[in-house]
């Protein structure tokens, strides 16, 4: 009687044991799950590039400060290059006031709103 026992409890254990197992499968196979981990390895996958583009920007930087500091000892150029001078006059001229123009005693203005 007690072989029974221990077997039919053994089996009980067995079968839960292998419907949590089908269960999880099951779950982790919807189209929800799929996407969602889809979506992680993705996310993961872009900051792995995110880090590896940083860190060749960053060689990439360092290896050009050391050229051009190779370059400027054999070349002679010790001096920093001077800034050019600063502008007078704006680079795009204020527009909020329409000009105005005179030809032939008649008046043009560049103010697209005014009636016609």
């Amino acid at each position: 009687m007690f072989r029974r026992t221990f077997w039919f409890t053994t089996g009980v254990a067995a079968g839960v044991w292998a419907t949590t197992k089908v269960n999880r499968k099951l779950k982790q196979l919807t189209p929800e799950s799929l996407a969602a981990t889809a979506t992680n390895k993705a996310i993961e996958a872009g900051h792995r590039l995110k880090d590896r583009a940083v860190g060749f920007a960053l060689d990439v930087r360092d290896n050009m400060a050391q050229r051009e500091a190779e370059l400027e000892e054999a070349l002679g150029i010790q001096e920093s290059p001077e800034l050019p001078a600063a502008r007078r006059y704006t680079a795009i001229e204020n527009r909020n006031k329409p000009k105005t123009y005179v030809i032939d005693n008649t008046t043009y203005t560049d103010n697209r709103n005014e009636d016609h």
